[in-house]
């Protein structure tokens, strides 16, 4: 039962991450044939990620109380309805389009709760020893959901014009709600688990006060502050080291962001005999010294077999760091606080994505690799934080008492 659910789990996630991805690189594109301007764009783009900031906890916590399915389920019907706005808004004109496409972008990040409550519902299913391996489908799920989104999104759209990838999307939103209503059973019981949960605020507290926790979030926030900096400049580094043309450079960007994504999910595929052999700490600390190598390479390396070298190290590290941390945070809490303490760890993850581009497209303006050199050693600092901090006991569940 428990192989069936995860394997229903992760076509879900999948699923819906095909959707996600199908849509994110035309945000910007569209936004712009629309008549906005700079701010304007990244104002839109930001807007999914400032409500999963804000509401990705509370459905994490309301999953504690409700359950996870009934989440799951109203997230995927949400995120159909967000797609088909996308899909309206796309075939208007000017001011009313781009309303419609901001409108479709807040709808989704407040109703965006899948990853949140999968992690959960994973934690809830899996014994802590397997935890790590299993959330490292999710970041399988991750990667072939963004690798085969923007495939699907470039066939749509050259067949049946730019509103197809909208309606794409939400067809996709449908068939996943379907397929989980019909075979995704209840992972979590409140009314056999009766605790009492800690107000919304002081929850956020409590994790950025635990000792470990606090740290894993660090790790993830550092992590997603990084890729999100890389994807944010790596088509604008590609454009400047091989004097590359907008149009040849979004081909390319466009290829490079795939073969990251493949490299990262095939990664994750094998990551349970490293949890074996290293442990959730030193492999943690184990990726990030590997993504702070390869961060530190891409923008001094000189032709394209050099370049996907060097994009291959950082991928593979930055996509391995996400795996562990979240099997070590399901670890280290309480059973009915999974929701909300991965859903503060998701809300962080958020936060960096709003940080991210605009830290890194900053910095680029002064040298192309000062974004790349700093999140190259802030990767070195962490790695050598988390193996120092999070291994200096060992990773075991919370006892029944910790658990108020």
């Amino acid at each position: 039962m428990k192989k069936t659910s995860v394997a229903i789990i992760f076509l879900t996630v999948l699923i819906d991450l095909i959707g996600f991805g199908l849509l994110l690189p035309l945000v910007p594109v569209y936004s712009k044939h629309f008549g906005a301007g700079g701010w304007e764009i990244g104002a839109i783009m930001a807007s999914y990620s400032a409500m999963q900031f804000v509401f990705a906890p509370i459905w994490g916590r309301f999953s504690d109380r409700v359950g996870r399915r009934p989440i799951l389920l109203a997230s995927t019907s949400c995120a159909c309805v967000s797609y088909v706005i996308f899909a309206l808004g796309s075939r208007l004109e000017g001011s009313t389009a781009l309303w419609l496409i901001l409108a479709s972008r807040i709808f989704a990040g407040i109703c965006g709760a899948n990853i949140t409550v999968a992690q959960a519902y994973i934690a809830d299913i899996t014994p802590p020893e397997n935890r790590s391996a299993r959330m490292g489908l999710i970041g399988m799920a991750f990667g072939l959901g963004f690798v085969l989104g923007p495939v699907i999104a470039g066939f749509s759209s050259r067949l049946w014009g730019i509103t197809a990838p909208g309606w794409a999307a939400a067809g996709l939103c449908a068939i996943n709600f379907l397929w989980a209503f019909a075979c995704l059973g209840e992972s979590w019981k409140p009314s056999a688990h009766a605790e009492t949960q800690r107000p919304h605020l002081e929850h956020w507290l409590h994790v950025y006060r635990s000792p470990r926790l606090n740290l894993l979030v660090g790790v993830f926030f550092l992590a997603t502050f990084c890729f999100a900096s890389f994807e944010t400049t790596i088509g604008l580094l590609i454009m400047v080291k091989f004097h590359l043309t907008i149009e040849s450079a979004t081909t390319s960007v466009s290829w490079v962001i795939a073969y990251c994504g493949v490299l990262g999910a095939l990664s994750q595929g094998g990551i349970r005999p490293l949890v074996k052999r290293f442990g959730e700490p030193k492999l943690i600390a184990l990726c990030l010294f590997i993504a702070a190598i390869g961060m530190g390479l891409i923008p001094f390396v000189n032709g394209w077999g050099l370049l996907l070298v060097a994009l291959a190290i950082f991928s593979i590290g930055a996509a391995m760091t996400r795996p562990p941390v979240f099997g070590m945070i399901s670890i280290l809490t309480p059973a009915h606080e999974q929701g909300a303490t991965m859903g503060v760890a998701q809300g962080t993850g958020s936060l960096a994505r709003i940080v991210g581009p605009v830290f890194s497209t900053g910095v680029f303006a002064y040298h192309h690799s000062v974004p790349y050199v700093i999140c190259s050693a802030l990767c070195f600092v962490t790695a050598f934080a988390a193996q120092v901090l999070l291994g200096s006991k060992p990773v075991q569940a919370p006892a029944m008492a910790d658990k108020i």
